[in-house]
């Protein structure tokens, strides 16, 4: 992360931690925030799997049930498991090329102060 930071100007969230988020406005509700979440995993993680790629891309979704829906029905690879926590819920798909792509429905927050 050192290096991100140095080069690049990528502070980390808090001391010690690999991931930052970045916040921006909502086009088309600009009394709303959203987030890019920039995350450096270990070498040897597993989040990835099953996909043997060292990255994943993260699309946020506003409903994560009907893309998922929709996806199977479209013959998408999509992983059973939804994980949710305070900040969204969470779900995987497989591209043709074996990358696993996550989409992220946020939670829905009050503007940001």
């Amino acid at each position: 992360m050192d290096w991100y930071e140095n080069h690049l100007g990528v502070k980390p969230e808090q001391k010690g931690s690999t991931n930052t988020m970045f916040q921006w406005r909502e086009e088309e509700r600009p009394e709303e925030f959203g987030q890019t979440v920039w995350a450096i995993f270990s070498h040897d993680t597993k989040y990835f799997e099953p996909s043997s790629s060292q990255f994943m891309v993260n699309f946020r979704v506003n409903n994560l049930k009907e893309v998922l829906d929709q996806l199977r029905r479209e013959g998408v690879r999509v992983d059973d498991r939804i994980e949710e926590y305070d900040y969204g819920k969470f779900g995987w798909i497989m591209d043709p090329e074996g990358n696993r792509i996550e989409l992220w429905e946020p939670t829905k927050v009050a503007p940001h102060p």
